[in-house]
């Protein structure tokens, strides 16, 4: 039975990031959905809020909100009664959990996740490392990195890097190129190194698409190694048994996402923290460092599909 076309607005006072990551995480699971989403954020005044209530007349359907002004949800869940929609603010339960929980009124502070505080500062600074320290980059500066990420071109190390300098945490990430040394910085680590390899296949495909950007169709792509499959399939080999005999733990990147990737570098550096007995930086969503468990496999650890 087809899935009917539905209106979903989403309604925000403050950026609307944590209601698109729920809008998101619960449609994937409604395969051929057909949504038209209406985002409304930074909704703070009864003025901007009469733009909403005429918008979810016009095109009625789901409202989701985070809106802390009692006055502002009052208006917007009486509209919603009124035309017969849903209306739901996504965080009350939550918040009346942790309440019950920890015997506590909660504030009325809106945006209070985006505060520009120590936190904040920290993120803007990690990603400025990674800026610095992109591809081999000021290799000196490893020393002052939380994680180090090494594996060969094109297998999704920069953007896990800067996935993670979201986080807050210092990545550097160095290629492993066929037939160049590795920089004396990671003889002895102060951070914990890991490996990222990628399917044959699936590397060869992005390689192509990457010289089609950057060469046009002047670039002859079967003529050479960084496309060859025998030399990216020995390629990929080569930097696996380097991360092995270093003792380094490898991701296959193959099937994951960025998101996926940084969860399990995530859990990774907490190991690797433990085992020396130092503290890890902690990362701005701690839901980040759960998603997928590592195990280890042949003497290295790998995380499990």
């Amino acid at each position: 039975m087809p899935m009917r076309q539905i209106n979903l607005h989403l309604v925000s006072d403050s950026t609307g990031e944590t209601l698109n990551s729920i809008a998101r995480a619960s449609l994937v699971r409604f395969e051929d959905a057909h949504v038209i989403h209406h985002r409304w954020s930074l909704i703070r005044s009864r003025l901007q809020l009469d733009r909403v209530l005429d918008g979810v007349q016009a095109e009625p359907g789901p409202v989701l909100f985070t809106l802390v002004d009692r006055s502002l949800r009052h208006t917007l869940e009486e509209l919603c009664a009124r035309l017969g929609v849903p209306c739901m603010s996504v965080l009350d339960p939550i918040v009346e959990m942790l309440q019950a929980q920890l015997g506590a009124r909660p504030k009325d502070k809106r945006a209070a996740q985006h505060v520009m505080d120590a936190d904040y500062f920290r993120r803007i600074d990690a990603m400025h490392y990674v800026l610095a320290h992109d591809d081999g980059q000021g290799v000196t500066g490893i020393a002052e990195a939380d994680v180090t990420l090494v594996g060969v071109s094109r297998s999704s190390k920069t953007p896990t890097c800067f996935y993670l300098a979201n986080r807050g945490i210092k990545a550097a990430n160095i290629p492993l190129v066929p037939g160049a040394p590795l920089p004396v910085e990671l003889d002895n680590p102060p951070c914990p190194v890991i490996g990222l390899t990628i399917d044959t296949n699936a590397l060869i495909d992005i390689r192509r698409h990457r010289l089609k950007l950057i060469g046009g169709s002047g670039v002859r792509q079967d003529a050479t190694d960084y496309v060859d499959h025998d030399s990216v399939k020995a390629e990929i080999l080569s930097a696996r048994r380097l991360c092995t005999a270093r003792g380094w733990p490898v991701i296959d990147v193959t099937r994951r996402s960025i998101e996926e990737t940084a969860a399990t570098v995530l859990q990774l550096m907490e190991a690797w923290h433990i085992r020396h007995n130092r503290v890890m930086p902690a990362p701005q969503d701690p839901a980040a460092a759960v998603l997928a468990p590592v195990a280890v496999v042949a003497g290295r650890t790998e995380a499990s599909e």
